[in-house]
C-alpha cells in the first residue's frame, strides 16, 4: 500500500516458470552462502558494470569462481568512497572486466562466497517478464487456472458484478444503495481493494514502456488467457484493469469515483473466501483527473490495435475528455475519508489515498489530453517555464509522468508544444544529473541510499523510478552515464542493498518470502507469488513490527505482518516492470551484450 503524503494509510494486515528465472535449484543451492556479500543475484550482461559490495574484511584479494572453483577472474577489494550508513566502511569489488558468460560465484578469503549468478544475454529477461507477469496474478474477478498460474492457481474472487453505491457517492440518478458492475481491474496491493489514484500511476508507467520501447515490448510474452490474440501481452494485461477503471465513470456527470472497497479490509483470506460488500465511493478531482491521463494514454496505444479492440481507443478518449470536463466544474473536490466517515454509514477504513492538491493531476491529465488530441488549448494547463522542477514520481505526486510523455512524444506536437521541449529536457537532465552524480554515490555505489531520508515507505518503488529518471534521460541524450545509473538501481532492487535479499519474491537465493500479501499468506503453498516487489527498507515501523536494525538502508524484515517494509503494491511494481525491462530493452543499443 502506498505511503499517504498526508496521512499513513490504515493499517492493515517461486519464480512464474523455469522459462521466466534461473532454476530455484541452481539459486538457492547455496543457501550457505554468507550474507556478508552483496550483489545483483540474477547476474549482469557481459559488457555492462558488475560490482558487489563486502561487507567485512579489508582491501584484500578476490576472486570469481565458476561452480567447478576454477578461478576465472582476480581482483583487489577497495574500501567505499564513503561509509555505509551505518558509518562503517564497507568494500568494493569491480569485476566489470570480466565478459566471459557463464555462471560464477564471488570468493573473498576468510569472508566467503557469494551466491550464484549469471553473466549472459538477456540476463534479466526472466525477472523482467516476471515483474509484468506479476500483475496477472492481482486479477479481480477472474479464476486463475493452472493453465496460466501454475501452483498459484486459485478460484475467482469479487466478481464485482453488484457494487453499490455509497452514500457519499449518491447522486439523483444514482441514489445510495444503487447496484453497479465494476468487475475485473487488480487488486491493489497485499489487500483486496481497487483504488483509481494508485492505478493511475501504475497505468501511467506501465503505458509509457509500451510507448517508449514497442518493438521490445511485443517480444515479452507472459502465458496469460489473452496472449495469443495478436496485441502485445503487457497491454493486454492492462487491459485488464483499464477496462475496470472505465467502469468508474458516473456516465451521467462524467466524474470518477475514488476506489472499489470494502467498508473494512478482509481478513488473511483467499479471494473467493472474502464476500463482504462492495462500494463505490465518492468522486474526486484526483481520481477525475488519473483517470483523464491514464485515458488519454491508452487512446493513442490502443488506436494501433483498432482491428482487434475496435472502438475502444474512441471511448477511452471520449472518458477522458468527459472526466476532464467534470474537473473543471470540480476542481476542488478533496478526498478526506475522516471527514466523509462523520457524515456517511457505513464508514469506510480501507486505504485513503488522499491528496489535497490537485495541479500535478492536472498537468498530466492536461500533457496526456494534449499530445492525444494536439489540442493546444490543453497544453495551457501544462506548466513548464524554467521555476517548474522535475520530481520523482509517486501517487501523490505525477506531474512529472506529463512532462515524461511530451518529451518522449516531442517529434509529435504542434508547434506551441515543441516550444516547452528545451525547457522540459533541462529540467530533466538536472534531475538525472543530480541522480548520477558518481561523486555523491553511498558506500553500496547505487543511485539509491544517498542519505537515510531516501528510505520510507515503498523506498524499493523510489529506487524503480530514480531508474526511469535516468531512463529518460538517456533516451532524450544517448549519454551511457544515466543508463549505467540506472542500471546500478536494478543492482540494488536485485541484491546489492543494505538488507542482502533480492527484493522481488520468487527470484534469486535470498528473495523476499513472505510479503504482506493475502494470496501468498493464505494459498498454503510455501513459496509467495512470483514476481512482486517488497517494500522495501523503512525504519518506521508504521505496522509496529519490530525490524533487526533500525539503520535505514537495513530497515527490513520478511514477515508477512510486517506492511510498512513487506507489501507489495501495484504502484511498486509498475516501476520495477518498467526498469527492468527497459533496460533489457536498451541492452544491445547500450553496449551492454553483442549480437
Amino acid at each position: 500500500m502506498a505511503y499517504s503524503k498526508n496521512i499513513i494509510r490504515s493499517l492493515l494486515w517461486c519464480s512464474i516458470t523455469c522459462l521466466f528465472s534461473l532454476s530455484a535449484s541452481a539459486q538457492t543451492g547455496h543457501s550457505s552462502a554468507p550474507d556478508s556479500i552483496r550483489l545483483n543475484q540474477i547476474g549482469f550482461y557481459p559488457a555492462a558494470s558488475k560490482t558487489a559490495i563486502v561487507l567485512t574484511g579489508n582491501v584484500q584479494p578476490f576472486t570469481i569462481q565458476t561452480p567447478g572453483k576454477k578461478v576465472v577472474f582476480s581482483g583487489k577489494l577497495k574500501p567505499s568512497p564513503r561509509p555505509d550508513l551505518s558509518g562503517r566502511t564497507i568494500y568494493v569489488a569491480d569485476f566489470t572486466a570480466l565478459q566471459q558468460p557463464g555462471q560464477y560465484r564471488l570468493v573473498v578469503p576468510g569472508v566467503g562466497q557469494s551466491y550464484l549468478f549469471q553473466i549472459g544475454n538477456q540476463v534479466h529477461a526472466g525477472v523482467a517478464a516476471g515483474a509484468i507477469k506479476a500483475f496477472y496474478y492481482q486479477r479481480v474477478s477472474t479464476a486463475l487456472p493452472e493453465k496460466y498460474a501454475g501452483k498459484w492457481a486459485r478460484a475467482a474472487g469479487h466478481p464485482d458484478t453488484a457494487v453499490l453505491v455509497h452514500p457519499s457517492a449518491a447522486t439523483a440518478q444514482r441514489p445510495a444503495g444503487t447496484v453497479i458492475s465494476a468487475s475485473r481491474g487488480w487488486y491493489d496491493a497485499g489487500d483486496y481493494n481497487k483504488y483509481i489514484v494508485n492505478s493511475g500511476i501504475s497505468m501511467g508507467t506501465l503505458l509509457s514502456l509500451y510507448e517508449d520501447f514497442p518493438t521490445y515490448v511485443k517480444t515479452v510474452k507472459l502465458n496469460i488467457p489473452e496472449s495469443n490474440n495478436q496485441v502485445p501481452d503487457l497491454l493486454d494485461e492492462a487491459l485488464w484493469n483499464l477496462r475496470w477503471m472505465l467502469t468508474m465513470q458516473d456516465p451521467n456527470d462524467g466524474g470518477v469515483y475514488h476506489k472499489l472497497t470494502n467498508a473494512a479490509f478482509d481478513g488473511m483470506v483467499m479471494p473467493d473466501k472474502a464476500v463482504q460488500p462492495r462500494y463505490v465511493v465518492q468522486k474526486g478531482t484526483a481520481a477525475t483527473l488519473d483517470f483523464a491521463a491514464v485515458m488519454s494514454q491508452a487512446s493513442r496505444i490502443y488506436e494501433n490495435y483498432n482491428q482487434q479492440l475496435p472502438g475502444l481507443a474512441d471511448s477511452c478518449l471520449k472518458a477522458a475528455e468527459k472526466a476532464w470536463q467534470w474537473a473543471q466544474a470540480h476542481p476542488n473536490a478533496v478526498y478526506d475519508q475522516d471527514a466523509m466517515n462523520s457524515r456517511f454509514e457505513p464508514k469506510v477504513s480501507t486505504g485513503a489515498y488522499g491528496d489535497n492538491h490537485f495541479d500535478d493531476e492536472r498537468t498530466w491529465a492536461a500533457a496526456e489530453l494534449y499530445i492525444t488530441t494536439k489540442n493546444d488549448t490543453y497544453l495551457k494547463a501544462v506548466p513548464w517555464s524554467n521555476t517548474i522542477r522535475f520530481t520523482i514520481p509517486s501517487w501523490a505526486q505525477v506531474q512529472t509522468l506529463g512532462y515524461y510523455s511530451l518529451l518522449r512524444n516531442r517529434n509529435q506536437l504542434t508547434a506551441a508544444g515543441k516550444k516547452a521541449v528545451p525547457q522540459l529536457s533541462h529540467q530533466l537532465l538536472a534531475l538525472a544529473d543530480s541522480l548520477a552524480n558518481p561523486a555523491t554515490l553511498p558506500a553500496y555505489q547505487t543511485v539509491m541510499g544517498r542519505s537515510a531520508h531516501d528510505f520510507g515507505w515503498g523506498s524499493n518503488s523510489d529506487a524503480a523510478n530514480q531508474g526511469i529518471t535516468l531512463i529518460q534521460a538517456y533516451q532524450l541524450t544517448r549519454q551511457a552515464k544515466y543508463l549505467n545509473a540506472a542500471l546500478s538501481n536494478l543492482d540494488y532492487i536485485l541484491g546489492r542493498n543494505g538488507t542482502g535479499y533480492c527484493m522481488v519474491t520468487g527470484f534469486g537465493s535470498k528473495s523476499t518470502r513472505h510479503p504482506h500479501h493475502r494470496p501468498s499468506v493464505a494459498d498454503g503453498i510455501a513459496d509467495p507469488v512470483p514476481g512482486l516487489m517488497a517494500g522495501g527498507p523503512n525504519p518506521g515501523m508504521q505496522d509496529h513490527i519490530q525490524v533487526p536494525s533500525t539503520i535505514p538502508n537495513q530497515a527490513y524484515i520478511d514477515d508477512d505482518r510486517a506492511y510498512a517494509v513487506n507489501e507489495i503494491a501495484i504502484n511498486w511494481n509498475a516501476p520495477f516492470a518498467y526498469l527492468a525491462n527497459a533496460i533489457e530493452a536498451l541492452q544491445y543499443q547500450a553496449g551492454y551484450v553483442k549480437k
